[in-house]
Formats: C-alpha cells, sequence, structure tokens
C-alpha cells in the first residue's frame, strides 16, 4: 500500500435527506441514493488501496428521533440492499461489520446482518464497517461497563483495555475521518478512536460523493503533517497506529 493514503478511513455519510429534497424526492429515495454511493466509495477506496472503510449509517440518536416511517424505510433498503448486493461485494472482495447496539434493531435486520458477515467473512481486500445504533460516547460506557464487569482491578484500567471493549477492536484507528454535507462537527461518531485522526469536511452530499471528490480529499490528507504527540510527521512517511 502506498504510505500516503490512510490504511483506515471513517465517513460521516450526511446528506441524504437533502439531497432527495432538492430534487422533490422522498427521504426514502434520498437514503437508496446513499446506498449507491456506498458502494460506489467502497469500491473507489479498495482500488486505491485503503483497507478499512468505517461508515456513519445510523446513530443512536437517529433511532430515538427519526420517525418510525422512515426508520422502516431505511431498514427495509438495509434488508433489500444485503441482499441484492452481496454477490457482488464478495466478487470485489468486500467483508462486512456490523457496529452498534444491534441487539434493539429489528429482527429480520439482524438476521440478515449475521447472515452477510458470515458469507462475507473471507473476502480480505477491504473491510467494510457499517456503524448502526451507533454512539460515541455510548459505545466508551459499554466499554466501561464490560471492563468493570469482569472484576478487573480500577487500577489496571488503561487506554489498551479500553480499546480491546470497543467495538473496533482489533483494528486500527481510523486515519481520515470525513463528513460529508457541508457540517463541520463529529456528532458523537468514534470520539474515542478520533484522538490523532486528520479531520476533513466537504459541501459535496453524501449521494453525490464521487471518485474525484474522494481524490481531492486523499490529496489534502497526503499533503499534510501529521502529530502523534510528538513532532510533524507528513502523511506520506507517518508510522501507522
Amino acid at each position: 500500500m502506498n504510505n500516503n493514503i490512510p490504511k483506515h478511513i471513517a465517513f460521516i455519510m450526511d446528506g441524504n435527506r437533502r439531497w432527495a429534497k432538492e430534487r422533490g424526492l422522498s427521504p426514502s429515495e434520498g437514503h437508496a441514493a446513499g446506498a449507491e454511493a456506498l458502494m460506489r466509495m467502497v469500491e473507489a477506496c479498495a482500488k486505491r488501496g485503503i483497507e478499512i472503510v468505517t461508515v456513519y449509517a445510523l446513530s443512536t440518536e437517529n433511532l430515538e428521533k427519526r420517525s418510525k416511517t422512515e426508520l422502516a424505510g431505511i431498514f427495509g433498503l438495509l434488508v433489500k440492499e444485503l441482499v441484492a448486493k452481496r454477490g457482488m461485494l464478495k466478487e470485489n472482495g468486500v467483508s462486512l461489520s456490523f457496529l452498534g447496539k444491534l441487539k434493539h434493531l429489528p429482527h429480520k435486520v439482524q438476521e440478515v446482518c449475521d447472515e452477510a458477515v458470515s458469507e462475507l467473512k473471507d473476502m480480505s481486500r477491504v473491510k467494510c464497517n457499517i456503524m448502526l445504533n451507533y454512539g460515541g460516547r455510548d459505545e466508551i460506557v459499554t466499554a466501561m461497563q464490560e471492563i468493570m464487569q469482569s472484576g478487573v482491578d480500577m487500577k489496571q484500567i488503561n487506554e489498551e483495555m479500553i480499546s480491546k471493549h470497543l467495538y473496533t477492536k482489533g483494528m486500527p484507528d481510523p486515519d481520515l475521518i470525513v463528513r460529508t454535507g457541508g457540517q463541520l462537527r463529529l456528532s458523537n461518531f468514534l470520539i474515542w478512536q478520533m484522538s490523532y485522526s486528520e479531520l476533513a469536511f466537504t459541501d459535496t452530499l453524501w449521494p453525490d460523493m464521487n471518485e474525484a471528490v474522494l481524490d481531492e480529499l486523499l490529496a489534502d490528507y497526503a499533503a499534510r503533517s501529521r502529530r502523534f504527540g510528538g513532532g510533524d510527521v507528513t502523511a506520506a512517511t507517518a508510522v501507522v497506529k
């Protein structure tokens, strides 16, 4: 892998509903366009040597605040896409993980997610993490609860131990976090893992994401000087943590 390409990129996929509204379409049609954009971006990242793609698909706040109609549409789309695109994902060497409090999602969604993970588990070209019913603060609380329930002495708790109880355990932290849609915030996304991540924001709405926009973001990333608590390190020569 080229050293100036991030090993792990994460996307806050913002703009589906605004994209739909601008075109006189329903939110469900916006989410469908967003699902197509996700397929494009996973493939585009794989072509560029990026090994892990993590996307913020549904937050805990979304689950609480979105209408039942919109949530039903999102879950129906997820099930449909996983069934329809599983073969394509396998052909393209994509493995999947679904991270978050999945037990609170509809049974059919859990079932289809489990089936997709199982069928694609041996794929190794690119790993795609889809965050569902996910919140960064809740993830840390859950990790601490697990640690305390294990009976560990409080003095033994350290950063490494906490990391091993996060949803992303065993993975490197994201090198680059991208938010689409023009908003300049992280919205409770990977707040433990983003400590040394580079951040990028684009006005492009998620359904309009394409390879040209991705390449602009990657070129900007490669030109930056990264800091890991010490001196400056260019992205092209930085050691991936």
